[in-house]
């Protein structure tokens, strides 16, 4: 059960983590600001085989319509992406990705729109910030220099995702939900090292559990994804934002499965994520709404 004595522990356990404050940036082109509060970022898929059928767009002109609906509804980004990190997802290749992709980004950016996109692969990501996205959402493990000084270049942003393999599509497990963070912590400490000594003045770092990662269905997955986002907050101590999947639970919601991303952002915002990413944007932005309230 979530409630106060199961929170209030991790809280004062972690209370330096819990206070650090956070970089706040902005995107002048696109007149985004992001500061110390919860924002949201939409998702769009263009992979045919994404599991998340609602967000699948066959079409541009489809992809298009849902990236501006979703920018009305609230959204502070719109995330883009051409290959599902599913395990039964096909693997398309990098020209392909580009290919599906830079349409969509170009037409969505040149109406002022932040798209990110989510890649794993340098050349996808570099190839998409040259078609005007803003941010690269990415889902693997980069050691070349040179990919984080493009990203500085184009005074874009980036979302690191932890992975504990190569990449989100790679088979590898993850640690016990006690030793995950650290791992965590050690993971990203190397990694916003890398873009910092790039130049990137734009950056998220994201847990990553919104990934298959080899976790079961059912209540196993339901508790390690909930235990992770209630423990996100500790990677504030790394002093920047912290972006969080909001995952859709088919077991426990059953045919109101569309509620699920609600009742996650609520956990999200307790444990004062700084973006979630969404596949039901009206209905998660109504509970980021009550940030400006409480």
């Amino acid at each position: 059960m979530i409630s106060a004595d199961r929170v209030l522990p991790l809280w004062l356990k972690y209370r330096e983590a819990l206070e650090t404050p956070i970089r706040t940036f902005d995107f002048p082109k696109f007149g985004k600001k992001f500061e110390d509060r919860t924002y949201q970022m939409g998702v769009l898929n263009l992979s045919p085989d994404s599991s998340y059928r609602e967000t699948v767009c066959h079409t541009l002109q489809a992809a298009l319509y849902r990236g501006r609906r979703m920018t009305l509804e609230g959204a502070a980004m719109v995330d883009i992406g051409g290959e599902s990190t599913g395990d039964t997802a096909d693997i398309v290749s990098i020209e392909r990705q580009i290919d599906r992709m830079r349409p969509g980004v170009s037409a969505l950016a040149d109406e002022n729109i932040l798209v990110s996109v989510e890649t794993y692969h340098p050349e996808v990501a570099v190839a998409l910030l040259e078609a005007g996205a803003g941010v690269v959402n990415l889902t693997g493990r980069v050691d070349d220099k040179s990919f984080y000084q493009a990203i500085a270049k184009h005074e874009a942003g980036l979302i690191l995702c932890y992975t504990p393999g190569e990449n989100a599509r790679s088979s590898d497990d993850l640690p016990p939900v006690d030793q995950v963070f650290d791992a965590q912590l050690l993971f990203f400490k190397d990694r916003v090292a890398m873009a910092e000594d790039a130049g990137i003045e734009r950056l998220w770092v994201d847990p990553g559990f919104g990934f298959a990662l080899n976790l079961p269905d059912g209540p196993d997955r339901i508790r390690y994804q909930t235990d992770s986002i209630l423990q996100s907050f500790r990677l504030r101590e790394l002093g920047w934002p912290v972006t969080v999947q909001l995952t859709g639970h088919v077991f426990l919601f059953r045919d109101e499965v569309r509620v699920a991303q609600t009742s996650a952002a609520t956990l999200a915002v307790l444990s004062k994520a700084n973006m979630v990413r969404s596949h039901e944007v009206p209905r998660v932005q109504p509970v980021l709404n009550l940030q400006e309230y409480a």
